[in-house]
């Protein structure tokens, strides 16, 4: 009697954990249908922009597009490609990013390691870079500013706002505080000075958080539009992101090319604004891949202390 109440409630136990496996089993597969169907909200519109940006003319005309076009064709890149109106913008984004980014990265890192030691004045400056990312100024006096200092329509004027910030000084800075002190007190028994252990101990161990804000600082000047609107007045100094608005609200492809092209006259509007939407895009979907190594780990770093 006993072998067969234990049979029982083995065949019970083992009906309840394959229940248990069957319901888990459940659960998986419709997690897996949610993030599948998120995922291609995501991913459909981008492919839909990047197919309808080369497809042929008279095959968009014709409406023979649905996800995938009957002719391909690169005329709306050359297009946008030939015209001085990116090439100009294309110019002063390179600019602004190339000069902006590691300044930004050196300027908030300087900053950050700073307030990660026990300097004079550490709360009082902690509070005030605190104070900076809860408060501004406004758009009239940053105008007036920028406008005090000579820097309306000069490239400057969309670098220098944007060099530092708040949240990544408190990020760097929590990240260069959970570093070993063990090895900045061996440097300095060694004789090295502060900016030798800066630059030759702390920025090495330093290369997933650096990465990471090199990306943040690169896709802030590269998407720069604001502050092109506000402060750059001259055409030939505007960023691609006003190029690129330029190009979706242009009622005609005549607004933003030159008409003596014989392809102005036959690509339509909405494939070239895809166009200039893709062109804008893809320098960042070439560089984040190279960088997303570091992005989560300088990112789960950094937020360890706070």
């Amino acid at each position: 009697m006993t072998s067969q109440n234990a049979v029982a409630m083995r065949k019970k136990a083992d009906r309840k954990k394959m229940g248990m496996k069957a319901r888990e089993n459940i659960y998986q597969a419709i997690l897996w249908i949610l993030l599948i169907v998120l995922a291609l909200t995501m991913i459909l519109p981008f492919l839909y922009v990047v197919i309808l940006s080369f497809t042929d003319s008279t095959a968009y005309q014709a409406g023979k597009l649905i996800l995938w076009p009957e002719k391909w064709s690169t005329e709306a890149y050359q297009l946008i490609l030939s015209g001085d109106g990116f090439l100009n913008a294309l110019k002063s984004t390179l600019f602004i990013t190339v000069i902006g980014t590691p300044l930004s990265v050196i300027i908030n890192a300087g900053l950050a390691y700073m307030l990660s030691k026990p300097i004079p004045g550490k709360g009082f400056f902690n509070k005030y870079v605190m104070f900076t990312m809860l408060f501004s100024a406004g758009m009239v006096p940053n105008f007036m500013n920028i406008k005090q200092l000579g820097l309306i329509d000069n490239y400057f004027a969309m670098i220098l706002p944007s060099l530092c910030g708040a949240w990544t000084i408190m990020v760097m800075r929590s990240f260069f505080q959970s570093l070993p002190v063990d090895l900045e007190e061996a440097a300095k028994i060694d004789g090295c000075g502060p900016l030798r252990i800066f630059a030759q101990i702390v920025i090495p161990l330093s290369k997933p958080m650096l990465a990471t804000m090199t990306l943040f600082a690169f896709v802030s000047y590269w998407n720069m539009y604001f502050n092109c609107v506000m402060y750059i007045t001259s055409t030939a100094k505007q960023t691609l992101q006003v190029y690129v608005q330029k190009v979706v609200l242009s009622s005609t492809v005549s607004d933003v090319v030159d008409l003596s092209m014989d392809l102005a006259t036959t690509v339509p509007q909405e494939v070239m604004r895809m166009a200039a939407v893709v062109v804008v895009v893809l320098p960042i979907l070439v560089i984040y891949p190279f960088l997303q190594k570091y992005f989560q780990s300088g990112m789960m770093v950094g937020a360890v202390k706070g």
